[in-house]
């Protein structure tokens, strides 16, 4: 029997994609409310009551209401997946990365409440995560991350923005050092000490570099590159989804890194590009906000959750 799902905020843009990869997968139903009834609650409660997994495509404060409303219905409740950033932090909630440790596919597949990571996060996090538990980065060492998205991250407003030609070519934000997605960095990357986050969006419609410079020769056990990429080699190797890339020496041709090349897919890949004679690194994660860093994690999560 095909399991049943609603996707609450289907109109929005994660859940429009979300809508559209659900096609080429089997074994699930999806059921909707007419676009009037979507403010009713006692027609949406209804609804919970009838699928098996809600994902929530929402802001975050109405996210929030809706997972108030399954967790008052107690085991008559639906699973859930939120692809807001409301629960990325929250207790009770298993965070939707995969592919950030080794039992955490397992434990996705097992719970019945999901917080989707947000874009930026995914590979600040992929970076980070096995360099610091392999011990080449200390939890307590400095670290800034820079990063670029196509404008699709930035809401229907900022899309018609950019789509009409009103906005920048390119432009910083979150210029007082305040980002949502830096609490889940924070909370499993395995840092303690909190990061420089600096985010930028620019004129391509979606997919993100996350870059992460490293001073190698004051890092704390003086890592090369080469042990940088084995460390993350070593920990994706069995991934179907995240790819890390041969390491690049400074020297080699080209040293640059386009943006777009994974749109539409769920893949990530890492790479580190050094310079030895300098003693420098920097770190990239490629990805598609709108796929890995959005809808295409949560389909991922929702395979896992239903077993398929």
């Amino acid at each position: 029997m095909a399991a049943k799902l609603f996707i609450d905020g289907e109109a929005g843009t994660t859940g429009l994609q979300i809508r559209e990869k659900l096609g080429s997968l089997k074994g699930v139903s999806l059921l909707s409310l007419p676009a009037q009834s979507r403010k009713d609650i006692g027609a949406k409660t209804q609804l919970l009551r009838e699928v098996d997994i809600a994902i929530l495509c929402l802001p975050d404060a109405a996210a929030k209401e809706t997972a108030a409303l399954i967790e008052a219905m107690g085991d008559a409740g639906p699973r859930v997946i939120d692809a807001s950033s409301a629960h990325r932090v929250a207790s009770g909630w298993v965070y939707g990365f995969p592919e950030m440790t080794a039992g955490q596919g397992a434990a996705i597949a097992g719970a019945r409440k999901v917080s989707n990571p947000g874009c930026y996060a995914t590979g600040a996090i992929a970076l980070l995560r096995p360099l610091v538990a392999a011990g080449l980065i200390q939890p307590d060492w400095p670290i800034a991350i820079n990063a670029v998205s196509g404008y699709s991250g930035q809401g229907r407003a900022g899309i018609e923005n950019y789509e009409s030609g009103k906005a920048p070519a390119f432009e910083l934000y979150a210029l007082g050092l305040e980002h949502k997605h830096v609490a889940e960095i924070v909370a499993y990357s395995g840092l303690k000490t909190r990061p420089i986050f600096q985010p930028s969006v620019a004129n391509f419609r979606q997919g993100m570099l996350v870059s992460i410079p490293l001073h190698l020769y004051a890092t704390p056990g003086k890592p090369r590159g080469a042990d940088l990429a084995a460390a993350l080699a070593e920990h994706y190797r069995a991934s179907a989804f995240v790819h890390v890339a041969p390491l690049v020496e400074a020297g080699a041709q080209p040293c640059v890194l386009e943006a777009e090349s994974l749109n539409g897919t769920n893949n990530m890949e890492l790479h580190v590009f050094a310079n030895e004679a300098r003693r420098q690194a920097v770190l990239v994660a490629k990805l598609d906000n709108l796929g890995k860093g959005a809808s295409s994690a949560a389909v991922q999560n929702l395979g896992l959750m239903l077993g398929l």
